[in-house]
């Protein structure tokens, strides 16, 4: 990926949400829902982004948009500063990020014929006139494997996979360079799932869209990602091409995550490793490793943060057992 160009890029990235309490001079509470988080996703590529729920995956990807504003940190969109973006700028820089949505029914207005909705991101990036918009709603509808007189109906006369289908077709109205897929198989149907996930690799190859593609689903992320990001309350503790995160998976998070997909072919099934102790709460995180209090390997060296690490071949990870092991290699 060295001579790719990146797309989208952030830097020790923070997401804090503040707890309201109920005394007065109580000292301050935040949900670290994203702690320092940096990542680069390439033009072109499929990026997964993995974890348990509740590790921050979705807030991560909604603050890297700016649809959630970032407590700290630094976001570059195609080599501009997306902080220090003005309203004005900004509208026009989301023409080229766009966001699909976990539940097509709740993302879509159900008092809007599939139309409406299709021509609303045009006319507010203000795309042709009437005329043109028309043609190009139609382009859309079939683009995403619909019919023209699918434009007349509402969400509600849809399947779900039909519904999806709608908000990819909305997500890809500005003709936009990165699509954020947030979780977008997962409440669909599994006989669904596998034409979603076909549907995206096509407008990949067709348009040559981005995708930073959230799933807790690594069969699903297994399919359809070149690289992935495994995340766990917060923090980024891994990142490997698929390749080799499925076959050399490092911290032992991710080892744990791996055991739990499950395997048809006997020879690639893998003991279950199973966790103990309950995440811990993101508004008291662990000090150090934030895995320490559920890790068989933990030691003390835990209690201090682990950097984030390039082990060979763009595989990172923020492990000191994987550090210990290096050095007595």
């Amino acid at each position: 990926m060295e001579n790719k160009k990146v797309l989208l890029k952030v830097k020790n990235l923070k997401k804090w949400f503040p707890v309201k309490r109920g005394l007065p001079f109580a000292p301050k509470l935040y949900i670290k829902a994203v702690d320092d988080v940096s990542l680069e996703v390439y033009e072109g590529e499929t990026l997964g982004l993995v974890g348990e729920s509740g590790c921050g995956k979705s807030t991560l990807a909604r603050t890297m948009l700016r649809l959630l504003e970032p407590t700290s940190g630094e976001i570059e969109f195609n080599g501009e500063d997306l902080l220090k973006a003005g309203p004005r700028e900004l509208r026009a820089m989301r023409r080229h990020m766009q966001i699909v949505f976990q539940d097509p029914f709740g993302s879509l207005h159900p008092k809007m014929r599939v139309r409406t909705i299709l021509e609303e991101p045009l006319i507010i990036s203000k795309f042709a006139d009437r005329k043109g918009r028309a043609a190009r709603v139609e382009e859309l509808i079939d683009l995403v494997g619909l019919k023209p007189e699918h434009l007349r109906r509402y969400p509600h006369e849809f399947s779900g996979g039909q519904r999806q289908r709608i908000a990819i077709a909305r997500a890809l109205a500005t003709s936009p360079g990165l699509v954020v897929c947030d979780e977008p198989v997962s409440a669909l149907d599994v006989s669904v799932r596998s034409q979603i996930l076909n549907l995206l690799e096509e407008l990949q190859q067709k348009i040559g869209l981005t995708y930073l593609f959230i799933s807790h689903d690594l069969s699903v992320v297994e399919h359809i990602c070149d690289r992935i990001a495994v995340m766990y309350l917060g923090k980024m503790v891994e990142l490997a091409s698929r390749d080799e995160l499925f076959n050399n998976p490092l911290h032992p998070y991710t080892k744990a995550l791996l055991s739990a997909v499950p395997r048809i072919n006997s020879e690639q099934r893998q003991a279950r490793i199973t966790l103990q102790g309950d995440i811990p709460s993101p508004a008291n995180p662990p000090e150090g490793c934030r895995f320490h209090t559920r890790c068989r390997f933990a030691t003390e060296l835990c209690k201090a943060m682990p950097e984030i690490k390039d082990v060979g071949d763009g595989h990172f990870v923020a492990c000191h057992y994987v550090s210990r092991n290096e050095e007595m290699e």
